[in-house]
């Protein structure tokens, strides 16, 4: 039995898809929920649903029984670090509980020196959390997963192509940016054949990309220029402001600039192709399915 946490979520629900197209019985699948209600696609596909919480160990150990093969996905908690780390220390010990044979785990990719970067505490809560399982006795699979392409249009909003100008304080600094449905593929696979155990998986793109080859790509696709500005952060501020935009997405905006300002991202690795069997596909190929 395969159980996905999270999978009424964009990541999970794409690994449980992912699943059914590499045949396993759904059956053999069965998710944790926290809302029931939003999981009748799943139930209808035949997925045993379980409902559950991060916070509520006991609803945990209830739907671990059982399980063979666990898919952690990150808590996306978008309150203190120390929310993050415990629900992920909670699934640990239901898991180890439950006599769950094997985790894998949605980590992030790591730079050397990521300790001084603006994502230094979310980094930290990933490193806790793979220590914590790794001294759970289960065998483990880490998949230190690159950041989503997706985020690149969070990043520059959706009137860039009417406006003609990307906004965003990341200065000059890159990052390897992948499809999330990519990601969930890979996941997939893992879950799916052996000799994944005690292993850490960087899982990013061929390629690092910053804002200004965004821009440059952009600017193909849709037939016009379209310039980069990289905003001091408080003039970044005063404009998200301007814009009504809350101050916990601006401080995420901020927190996330800086990072890729510092190159904490700026990793490539070819594992991913290797569970994908071809090459992941590219920013600009991305770019073109959004704008074109």
């Amino acid at each position: 039995m395969i159980l996905v946490t999270g999978a009424t979520g964009h990541f999970g629900s794409e690994v449980v898809d992912h699943l059914l197209k590499k045949g396993i019985n759904p059956n053999q699948i069965s998710v944790l929920v926290r809302n029931t209600a939003k999981a009748d696609r799943l139930k209808e596909l035949g997925i045993q649903i379980k409902q559950g919480d991060y916070n509520d160990y006991a609803s945990m150990i209830e739907a671990f029984n059982g399980v063979d093969k666990l898919l952690l996905v990150s808590s996306n908690d978008r309150q203190s670090v120390e929310n993050r780390t415990k629900h992920h220390k909670n699934a640990i010990l239901a898991a180890q509980g439950a006599g769950v044979k094997h985790i894998v785990y949605t980590s992030f990719v790591r730079q050397p020196g990521f300790e001084k970067s603006a994502i230094a505490d979310f980094q930290n809560s990933h490193v806790e959390s793979e220590q914590y399982i790794k001294e759970s006795g289960m065998e483990y699979t880490i998949l230190q997963n690159a950041i989503y392409a997706e985020m690149i249009l969070a990043f520059i909003g959706d009137k860039v192509a009417e406006n003609g100008t990307i906004l965003f304080p990341a200065e000059s600094g890159n990052a390897s940016w992948v499809l999330r449905d990519e990601l969930a593929e890979a996941a997939a696979c893992i879950l799916v054949t052996d000799g994944h155990s005690e292993k850490t998986y960087t899982l990013t793109n061929a390629e690092s990309v910053g804002f200004k080859d965004i821009a440059r790509q952009i600017s193909e696709v849709v037939g016009r220029e379209i310039k980069y500005q990289s905003p001091e952060t408080e003039e970044f501020k005063g404009i998200l402001r301007k814009a009504g935009v809350p101050d916990l997405y601006i401080d995420m905006f901020i927190m996330w600039s800086k990072a890729v300002a510092q190159h904490t991202m700026d990793k490539t690795d070819d594992t991913l192709s290797q569970f994908l069997g071809r090459r992941p596909t590219t920013v600009g190929q991305f770019l073109k399915q959004v704008y074109g």
